[in-house]
């Protein structure tokens, strides 16, 4: 690939991930007032409690799957746990450790944004060109 090739297609790729974004930002608050980043990780949550028996995640392991820094992570489970969603609790033994769990009702709210969000992704992606 040229370097023009390799611009063009970087370009192509930021443009339809922009496009994306927006759609899921829009429907996700309109529909079910949550943010891409809030349903990221309610939907982070949903899918780690298959594999925690305690249901309860750090908020570091959280940080590795969503593209956000450890403060803005915080602010967002601020967020979600003012709504509800959220539980925060301090690990007992790492006093610097801090625990996410998910509540009843933040699985409520990710069970109904779910199909909203796989929609989006659907009517996006769906004719992306597999290679």
């Amino acid at each position: 690939m040229t370097d023009n090739e390799v611009v063009t297609t970087w370009r192509e790729l930021s443009a339809r991930h922009a496009a994306i974004v927006s759609d899921l930002e829009r429907e996700l608050q309109d529909r079910h007032e949550l943010g891409v980043s809030e349903f990221e990780v309610l939907d982070r949550l949903v899918e780690g409690v298959c594999l925690s028996a305690d249901g309860k995640f750090r908020v570091q392991e959280l940080a590795a799957g969503v593209s956000l820094s450890q403060s803005a992570l915080s602010r967002l489970i601020a967020r979600l746990e003012k709504a509800g969603f959220v539980l925060r609790s301090m690990c007992a033994d790492d006093r610097r450790g801090v625990f996410v769990t998910l509540t009843d009702a933040g699985r409520i709210r990710h069970s109904e944004a779910l199909p909203t969000q796989r929609r989006v992704l659907r009517e996006h992606l769906a004719s992306t060109p597999q290679g």
